[in-house]
């Protein structure tokens, strides 16, 4: 009879949703302009993520924005590793977290007061769920190499305000951010826009004087600023379709695009191990009926441990 695999090493991940969005992420540049970008659709792999948890609607919004924002900024990433983003408040939802590898894994969680939430109505904003607290952007290099984090301040109307502000006080670069997330006829859907003001790229052209590189700035911050979110979120629209509408005229340059996949990385080993970790009363404790349950928050899938099975720490 073959014997079962211990939970220690069974790295079998749970019954999660196998999907990947070819072309998530759109590259960008203007052509002899201090312009560059990242264009994130989620499309189905939005609902596939957001749809694990029965948050509220305005919650769901917001961490579609975060895992949105979350994927383009790590498009940005020239190494292995993992951009993160996360913001703990004294707000309803008192902890936000997205975070994406460098090969396109993404997942997020929202740890929210349902009643809090409803308080505030159907309509609440960004801020008003997060209240008083910070937002950490962290870059993980993995353990050779040092992690990069910038905290800043809660402050702005909506998370795509706080990240300008985190650009400009963080990373001393202007920048022009737009999210967007709802509930479509085909599901959930996300997208971010992500534009940074940057030194020119070079091209067939004169380099531009400081005035003309301002003025193209500000002429791309005005056509940018003709999106709407029934674009961002539109399945039938192709990103370069959408980005020639913007910037036809301006010397679009396209990169290469980047995939996305649902990116839980949970399996029976990992939380295994985090459970043989704990002091054997605190795992007597958390049994019931012989069996203890762990859920992880980002898929919010359930893995059932035989207490016998978990040794842990003797006190």
């Amino acid at each position: 009879m073959t014997q079962p695999t211990p939970d220690f090493l069974d790295h079998d991940r749970p019954p999660v949703p196998d999907l990947v969005v070819p072309r998530g992420v759109m590259p960008f540049h203007l052509d002899n302009k201090p312009v560059r970008g990242r264009l994130v659709r989620l499309g189905p792999l939005a609902d596939a993520l957001l749809s694990r948890h029965a948050t509220p609607d305005a919650v769901t919004r917001l961490l579609g924005e975060a895992m949105a924002l979350t994927a383009g900024l790590a498009a940005a990433l020239k190494y292995r590793g993992s951009f993160s983003l996360q913001a703990k408040s004294d707000g309803p939802v008192s902890m936000l977290l997205a975070d994406c590898t460098d090969q396109g894994e993404l997942r997020g969680y929202a740890r929210a007061d349902a009643e809090r939430v409803a308080h505030y109505g159907k309509n609440v904003s960004a801020r008003a769920l997060l209240g008083r607290g910070y937002l950490a952007f962290t870059c993980d290099q993995g353990e050779e190499m040092e992690r990069y984090q910038g905290i800043v301040g809660i402050e702005g109307a909506d998370l795509a305000e706080m990240t300008g502000n985190y650009f400009a006080s963080s990373e001393q670069l202007r920048s022009h951010v737009r999210l967007a997330c709802a509930r479509t006829e085909q599901g959930w859907r996300a997208s971010a826009f992500i534009m940074e003001r940057i030194a020119t790229e070079g091209g067939t052209a004169e380099p531009l004087d400081a005035e003309a590189q301002e003025e193209a700035w500000r002429t791309a911050i005005v056509l940018a600023g003709t999106l709407t979110d029934a674009e961002l979120l539109d399945d039938a629209l192709p990103p370069e379709t959408l980005l020639h509408r913007l910037f036809s005229l301006e010397g679009l340059e396209l990169g290469q695009a980047r995939a996305l996949a649902y990116g839980c990385r949970c399996s029976r080993s990992r939380l295994a191990q985090v459970l043989e970790g704990f002091p054997v009363p605190d795992l007597d404790h958390m049994a019931e009926a012989g069996v203890i349950t762990m859920t992880c928050e980002f898929c919010n899938y359930g893995f059932r441990f035989d207490r016998e099975a978990i040794r842990g720490k003797e006190a």
